[in-house]
């Protein structure tokens, strides 16, 4: 039996290989390599936060595969649900950006052992035995027809066995336009099953097919969140983070949450001399969901999810490797003189 509250984490791994020293790609024959994805983001957060958590995916038979899992493994992740197969590693090449030009990301996965793996090739009953919650990404489905149908069977699965999903829509243009996935359908299917979803007006309008106006983002958020409770019976909270760029490495973050009973706000963070905000979202995620976990009232863990996403922008990589403690002294607006 697995322990209480773990959550499983079901994606792709990643290799990341990122320009170095406000560098364009390739503009010198170097790249900084490290391993992320979104739900192994998320899956690396929960453990440094305390939480159990394990990673169900397929990986490649080679170095790099296992390179990959022994990187979960050595910040506390569950990787007995790593299966390997033949096939290539799945890549994504990143340009940070810097003053006026924004970052930008080139994914290279097409083809990879994760995406031509079968999508009935996991045993979810095993899998999800003990599980407090199964957190699904939008992304998984936008590489192709078997990350697509893994998915919403992974979702259907755990709907069917009393597991809660989280779900973070995760919308990524390029993936679905490159085998002309029907985004809409397929992440409502997903939607359904959902407890919790990190969602903003954009996502809930791709799947509804609707327009939530040109208000404010609240006003837009509420109008989505009110549409999203009448469509999906089993949706219980809809959060998202608000990000308002001043410049690349300055930028402020704050956070909306809605329940079927209320609505729930966070105070801003400014955000200056950002180091990384690839993976914010995911850390967003594992934060809130520690709360939940943890039977923490909807504000506190909206706040800690947000101090947890604003701790990442510190952090170069895909992980936030904040502990619990950390995070509780950004939230305390804790000294930032040297800690000796």
């Amino acid at each position: 039996m697995s322990p209480p509250g773990r959550v499983v984490c079901f994606g792709e791994l990643l290799l990341r290989l990122a320009a170095v020293d406000d560098e364009l790609i390739l503009q010198s024959p170097r790249l900084a390599v490290s391993v992320g994805g979104a739900e192994a983001n998320v899956a690396v957060s929960l453990a440094c936060l305390g939480l159990e958590a394990s990673v169900v995916t397929v990986l490649p038979d080679n170095a790099l595969g296992r390179a990959a899992r022994d990187e979960l493994r050595k910040h506390g992740v569950d990787t007995s649900g790593v299966r390997f197969a033949p096939g290539r590693m799945g890549l994504y090449f990143l340009t940070p950006g810097a003053v006026l030009r924004p970052s930008e990301v080139l994914y290279d996965r097409a083809g990879s052992a994760f995406a031509e793996a079968a999508p009935d090739g996991v045993d979810w009953g095993k899998a999800l035995d003990g599980a407090a919650w199964l957190h699904l990404s939008g992304v998984t489905p936008a590489i192709g027809p078997n990350g697509a149908a893994a998915s919403v069977r992974a979702a259907k699965a755990a709907r069917e066995l009393g597991v809660p999903v989280s779900f973070d829509g995760n919308f990524r243009g390029k993936l679905w336009a490159a085998w002309k996935g029907d985004a809409g359908a397929i992440l409502r299917s997903i939607f359904e099953t959902a407890t919790i979803a990190f969602a903003d007006e954009r996502d809930i309008g791709l799947i509804l097919g609707r327009d939530f106006g040109q208000g404010s983002v609240e006003e837009r958020r509420r109008a989505a969140a009110k549409a999203a409770f009448e469509a999906f019976p089993n949706l219980t909270h809809l959060a998202a983070t608000i990000r308002v760029h001043h410049g690349v490495t300055h930028q402020e973050l704050s956070a909306l949450m809605f329940t079927r009973k209320g609505e729930f706000a966070t105070r801003s963070f400014a955000l200056s001399g950002i180091v990384d905000r690839i993976g914010a979202g995911d850390a967003f995620a594992a934060g809130v969901l520690r709360g939940l976990i943890r039977d923490e009232d909807d504000q506190a863990s909206l706040e800690f999810g947000l101090a947890a996403a604003c701790y990442k922008h510190s952090i170069p990589g895909d992980f936030n490797l904040a502990s619990e403690a950390e995070v509780m002294s950004l939230l305390a607006g804790g000294s930032f003189d040297v800690r000796r």
